[in-house]
């Protein structure tokens, strides 16, 4: 499977424990960190779907996903990875007082991943990897989840091409470090990731 993906996840607590049954979305407050991160904008709510949907918005929309400890953000405008993509992804990092935030953007057709990590609100892991130009990014110290995927070049090999697959890479963070559990499977308490509520907006 192709995915595309920009995404932004924050939680107070493991996510294992954090994401599961029963997780009830905050409308307003999902409205409240909506317009705090377009605060020029005409924001037009326009209803409710879930992550499956809302993964790679068009460019004139926005998904937030406020809960009790965690909150989700979809924005297309993080797959520019620049400065307005450093904001966003600094604004979901600091949305909970003492959380951890995964920062994931995948797209398909480029084959590349770009993946940013925070504690606390502070930036500890920045890393961006495409197929075809190797390792862009690679600052921070190395997550569990990456470190099988660098043995090939830790070892000598070069990173061009990059001798690990983007995708999988950005899905194995988001597993281990974003959700606690594979983004795109049922577990056995029967929670899916990809059923998590979120408030659609369109930017005017």
């Amino acid at each position: 499977m192709a995915w595309s993906v920009a995404l932004a996840c924050a939680s107070a607590g493991e996510p294992d424990k954090v994401f599961g049954p029963g997780l009830v979305p905050d409308p307003a407050a999902a409205t409240s960190m909506a317009r705090g991160l377009y605060p020029a904008a005409t924001l037009v709510e326009t209803g409710d779907t879930v992550l499956d949907f809302a993964l790679w918005p068009y460019e004139d929309e926005l998904f937030v996903g406020a809960y009790d400890r965690a909150v989700l953000l979809c924005d297309r405008r993080l797959f520019c990875l620049d400065d307005d993509a450093r904001r966003i992804a600094d604004t979901a990092a600091a949305a909970l007082p003492g959380a951890n935030c995964g920062v994931l953007v995948l797209h398909s057709v480029i084959s590349g991943c770009w993946f940013r990590w925070y504690e606390a609100g502070e930036l500890r892991r920045d890393v961006f990897v495409t197929a075809e130009d190797g390792v862009v990014v690679d600052q921070g110290e190395r997550m569990p989840a990456e470190l099988p995927f660098w043995k090939a070049i830790d070892e000598g090999a070069p990173d061009v091409p990059l001798p690990f697959d983007p995708e999988e890479f950005g899905l194995a963070l988001a597993e281990e470090h974003m959700f606690g559990r594979r983004i795109a499977e049922r577990g056995p308490d029967g929670f899916l990731p990809m059923e998590l509520p979120l408030r659609r907006f369109k930017l005017c």
